[in-house]
């Protein structure tokens, strides 16, 4: 509770703060001016549920402070604020306990019943006194000591436009996390309201800043740099897709970041890699649809499979170093696991002189900007293998294409609209699709048959050769007995497919 109560002091402290400072702004700038004119001068963006209390907030301030109508102010607020939804994962959209709201902010909460009050009378008007569409509906959840306030509903109630951040996650918005609201609107005439902003970022930081090597190629193949400002000018790059002289130079470029990679690793790891091999790089908050699990669990595949070689055989085999990065969360214990499984995989395999030449995995800890900007230039592949429907959007899979690599990964978030420019056959794409998820998982709980490389990857990791199993038994009993909830056995032969793919293909050089 005070882990909350703290959390919540947070984001009232900072959106208060904010919105105070607003309103200062626009009535010095110009003194006596309508209150009408501040949604012409002011736009907020609510980025996910943490600063909604701005909508009850930026009330209060209008009534109490400025002493507005209720009408006139929640007209302003309604025209002010929008929305962001970057999740359709429901525990990350934020309720409050009301009694933590009563005590802490009694006037936002009292703000926050009239408000849901004002909004449940459109809903009967709209819908019809039907109980249950009006609890679909309230921003209030639950009954008595219970009760929560549900802040993604009252963004919605609040906003003049609410977004997903990638084509598909704006139609799950749709569809599967607010389909009650989609359909009030409907019933009102608003038919635009839900729409989609895939996410971006920023090439000054992402492609200028990071990579100077690949930047200073691409702006003396384009005459000057306004495409760091202006991305569709990359489309002039093409034309030297075939010049010799200028792939040694984006290779050259590519293994000088990779040396750079490697000697951070070494500085604060201690541990030695070959720029030479194949950068395989996965790094992201460390979280169960993630599915960072997955990526362990076919590295230490391809550990077995290295062992059950000969030495000449092994001779034959694309080399190969795999980076993960990330954190997890303080009370995410599946999370923190897949940490450990990774340190303890990456301490056998690194250590093993019959495989330590062909394969590494590194665990990059304390994931940040400045370390990102090191590793993501580094990135021959990189992977992002979220089940599909589960990530919104991603933006380091922008980053790592943008920084001259390919995908490994799921028909999910951005990478859709990443395999449509780059084309299907610069992406290895795998899994289930969307559209097969529901087939998929009802499989999964029915426990179909798992492929035998995976149970020979579990009996290893209960054999003891990472450590004490007893450690890693949560882990494995988090996708057993038909609990594979984000399909990683399900999608474990199609991801070893796309691997060999991805071995196949950069064997040759030139066309890779």
């Amino acid at each position: 509770w005070a882990g909350k109560e703290l959390r919540l002091k947070q984001q009232y402290f900072f959106v208060s703060a904010t919105l105070q400072d607003v309103i200062k702004n626009f009535m010095t700038a110009k003194p006596g001016r309508s209150w009408e004119e501040l949604p012409e001068k002011v736009a907020i963006q609510l980025n996910d549920t943490h600063p909604s209390i701005g909508v009850a907030e930026l009330m209060r301030l209008l009534i109490d402070v400025h002493h507005l109508g209720w009408s006139v102010a929640w007209e302003i607020v309604c025209k002010v604020f929008a929305y962001t939804n970057h999740t359709v994962m429901p525990e990350a959209l934020e309720k409050w306990p009301v009694a933590l709201m009563q005590s802490l902010l009694p006037r936002v909460m009292e703000i926050i019943y009239e408000v849901n009050r004002r909004w449940l009378s459109d809903v009967r008007e709209t819908m019809g006194d039907n109980e249950e569409t009006l609890s679909r509906l309230s921003i209030l959840e639950g009954e008595g000591d219970h009760q929560q306030v549900r802040m993604a509903f009252l963004a919605i109630v609040g906003s003049f436009k609410v977004n997903g951040v990638a084509a598909i996650h704006a139609e799950l918005v749709k569809s599967d996390v607010f389909p009650q609201f989609v359909e009030f609107y409907k019933k009102k005439g608003i038919t635009d309201k839900f729409i989609g902003v895939t996410n971006g970022v920023t090439p000054r930081r992402w492609m200028a800043q990071c990579n100077p090597r690949l930047s200073a190629i691409i702006t003396k193949c384009l005459g000057d740099d306004k495409w760091v400002k202006d991305l569709s000018l990359l489309t002039g790059f093409k034309k030297f897709a075939e010049d010799p002289e200028i792939q040694k130079e984006v290779m050259d470029a590519k293994l000088e970041n990779k040396k750079r990679l490697a000697t951070y690793v070494k500085h604060h790891l201690n541990i030695e890699v070959d720029p030479t091999t194949m950068f395989d790089i996965q790094v992201k908050r460390i979280h169960e649809y993630k599915r960072q699990f997955l990526n362990v669990l076919q590295i230490i595949h391809r550990y077995q499979w290295l062992k059950s070689m000969s030495p000449a055989d092994r001779k034959k085999v694309q080399k190969k170093t795999v980076f993960i990065g990330g954190k997890a969360a303080a009370g995410y214990y599946i999370a923190k696991r897949v940490i450990a499984l990774c340190n303890a995989v990456g301490s056998v395999i690194n250590a093993d002189p019959d495989t330590q030449d062909y394969l590494k995995l590194v665990f990059i800890p304390n994931y940040k900007v400045g370390n990102a900007q090191i590793i993501i230039p580094a990135n021959d592949i990189s992977e992002h293998v979220s089940t599909a429907g589960t990530e919104a959007s991603g933006t380091s899979n922008m980053k790592f294409v943008m920084n001259a690599g390919l995908i490994i990964g799921t028909d999910d978030g951005a990478n859709i609209e990443i395999k449509e420019h780059v084309g299907e056959e610069n992406i290895f794409i795998f899994g289930a699709k969307c559209s097969d998820i529901a087939d998929a998982t009802k499989k999964m709980k029915d426990n179909a048959p798992w492929d035998q490389r995976l149970t020979k990857v579990f009996s290893m990791i209960r054999s003891g050769t990472f450590g004490n199993p007893v450690e890693f038994e949560p882990l494995l009993n988090s996708i057993e007995g038909g609990n594979d909830k984000y399909l990683l056995a399900h999608d474990f032969a199609s991801y070893l497919e796309a691997q060999e793919r991805v071995d196949r293909e950069f064997n040759d050089q030139k066309t890779w």
